[in-house]
């Protein structure tokens, strides 16, 4: 018969068991997130959305998507197909949830990838709420790769001198931080402009 402190040795040893094969089946990023996780408030993605003047044709990019609101809501509010691209695999599993909970997964995708590596030509319309330095190193590929006419929709950060051809403020977005208060938008000329 087992004395008790070997039984609570056992216990314990089978409790780490457990909590480290439980931490290996979790997912990792393939590299850091380029920015840390902050959901886009509703009242911001109504507005972003309504700034790029989404509609049923459009195929909406969220690049960084997190849990999917973005591309959901263009699915579910304008039938707008829609692909969200975020490199934490938590965060796509929470995407796809999203996109069922409300019904869209025909209309929507997930993709597990890096966004400066995505393949986003399809797109109509790219919305970002990622930071400043990201979007300045996002910019290159954004002329180079979308069509003229695409709009690109930004939370809270621009683009440096790519002057943007919109800017809308909302006034109260029911949060006091300074996010999700400014929206830019870019429409993606056929001349594309020169930036240092």
């Amino acid at each position: 018969m087992l004395r008790s402190t070997e039984l609570t040795r056992r216990a314990a040893l089978l409790t780490l068991c457990a909590f480290l094969s439980a931490a290996a089946q979790t997912p990792k990023p393939k590299r850091s997130p380029d920015v840390p996780y902050v959901p886009t408030t509703e009242r911001a993605v109504e507005a972003m959305l309504e700034l790029a003047k989404v509609t049923k044709n459009d195929i909406v990019y969220d690049l960084g998507c997190g849990d999917g609101r973005i591309v959901v809501t263009a699915a579910k509010k304008y039938g707008a197909r829609g692909v969200g691209i975020d490199i934490n695999p938590e965060r796509i599993a929470e995407a796809r949830e999203n996109a069922k909970r409300n019904g869209v997964e025909h209309l929507v995708k997930f993709i597990e990838g890096d966004l400066f590596e995505a393949d986003i030509r399809e797109a109509t319309v790219v919305t970002l709420f990622l930071l400043s330095s990201v979007n300045l190193k996002l910019r290159p590929k954004l002329l180079a790769e979308l069509k003229p006419g695409t709009r690109v929709v930004s939370n809270t950060f621009d683009m440096g001198d790519w002057k943007p051809d919109k800017e809308f403020t909302l006034e109260d977005n029911g949060e006091d931080s300074y996010l999700s208060h400014k929206f830019y938008l870019w429409i993606i000329p056929k001349d594309k402009p020169a930036l240092k």
